[in-house]
């Protein structure tokens, strides 16, 4: 744990009290994803992914995403606790964002329920909400974290953060 813990005040969650394994949950969250200007995904039916020292990440169910955006990529990635992700690049009009959205097509058992689950990177869109609330995208290029103001860290992914 690192030394600069931020305590959680009332209706914070603090992601140093998030398990490894992750958890996996249900969220009824009113969860909205914007990119150049056409709401990609609008839904009160997402999951997330609670992990030690990373904010949650979301995955929106297929039906409530605008898939006419994503075109598969070739990319792929190996989470030794959900399995091979595969990658999605999102074009709206004249604007791309290159393997910006995953998902886990096979998941592990513990996992199942994310099969086809959509998460993009926060950071990649031009906007992402959490009960109207603008997301901040977690530090780094790896990980996928959504924070707001009732989760408080600090966060993996930032510089020194590595060894956490």
């Amino acid at each position: 744990m690192p030394p600069n813990r931020i305590q959680p005040g009332p209706g914070q969650e603090s992601v140093w009290d998030y398990p490894r394994p992750p958890r996996l949950e249900d969220s009824s969250k009113h969860i909205q994803i914007i990119f150049n200007g056409v709401t990609l995904a609008n839904t009160h039916s997402a999951k997330r992914v609670l992990e030690t020292s990373h904010p949650p990440v979301y995955y929106l169910p297929p039906e409530d995403i605008q898939s006419q955006y994503l075109q598969q990529t070739q990319r792929a990635t190996f989470c030794e606790w959900k399995g091979t992700a595969a990658y999605y690049t999102i074009t709206v009009g004249d604007k791309r964002a290159e393997n910006a959205a995953w998902y886990y097509p096979n998941p592990t058992p513990r996992f199942a329920a994310l099969k086809n689950y959509v998460a993009v990177y926060p950071g990649q869109m031009d906007a992402c909400y959490v009960n109207g609330e603008p997301v901040q995208s977690q530090p780094g290029d790896f990980y996928g974290g959504w924070i707001t103001q009732d989760i408080v860290g600090p966060f993996k992914g930032g510089v020194g953060s590595w060894g956490w």
